[in-house]
């Protein structure tokens, strides 16, 4: 079951309209490291989760992903101001302008709608963990760029906002992979001479820095 809430999970603002960085921002609402692709894929792995307390966190971080969707999309909103015309947006997206009556749309910043194939589900946690820490990393790589392309100052305080939840997610992320490291696909394919082994096949090569793998489980212990 969800329940909306009527507030934002953060308030946005804009210091004034900006129809071309709303295209840009559109990214982040429909696209490949957005929020819609991070909710749909926590929740959709938490589906076969029997751990009751990963579970949860996989819900909680996915519902919050749908808050920050809504986020996106008011900002973007906002950005496209009262006036529909192409010509504010000179390159990329412009179904909002011509199709979409400036509503945010599930695209991205090239106007390619969202579709499921951005979505990772393989039924082992492990694996979907990894994949989970690098999905927050790469949206925080989106939002850096993003940040460093505006100089809206309320959008900026929005952006570093999104920007360090999903750092949050990210160590979330890495303290459940610590419980689970020995389960599923780590413990079923284990670690054998094979994995220790590295093959330098450039040459000339420099000196060889990596030699012997010494392979182990991952982990993010510190």
């Amino acid at each position: 079951m969800f329940k909306h809430e009527k507030q934002l999970f953060h308030p946005v603002a804009i210091e004034k309209p900006n129809p071309q960085y709303a295209v840009l921002l559109q990214e982040q609402l429909g696209g490949g490291n957005g929020e819609l692709k991070a909710a749909m894929q926590y929740m959709s792995q938490s589906f076969r989760i029997k751990d009751p307390k990963i579970k949860d966190l996989f819900m909680d971080i996915a519902a919050e992903e749908l808050s920050h969707m809504e986020m996106v999309a008011t900002t973007i909103n906002l950005l496209n101001g009262h006036d529909v015309d192409y010509q504010t947006v000179d390159a990329g997206e412009i179904q909002t302008h011509v199709i979409l009556g400036l509503n945010p749309g599930l695209i991205n910043s090239s106007g390619y709608s969202w579709n499921a194939d951005y979505v990772t589900v393989t039924g082992d946690l492990c694996a979907d963990l990894l994949s989970n820490i690098a999905s927050e990393q790469r949206a925080k790589v989106v939002y850096e760029y993003l940040y460093r392309q505006i100089n809206d100052k309320k959008v900026k305080e929005t952006i570093d906002f999104l920007l360090n939840r999903e750092e949050a997610h990210n160590a979330l992320f890495r303290e459940a992979f610590n419980q689970v490291e020995n389960t599923g696909s780590n413990k079923d394919f284990g670690v054998t001479e094979d994995s220790r082994l590295y093959f330098n096949m450039s040459s000339p090569s420099p000196s060889n820095a990596f030699g012997n793998t010494s392979a182990n489980p991952p982990e993010f212990n510190n």
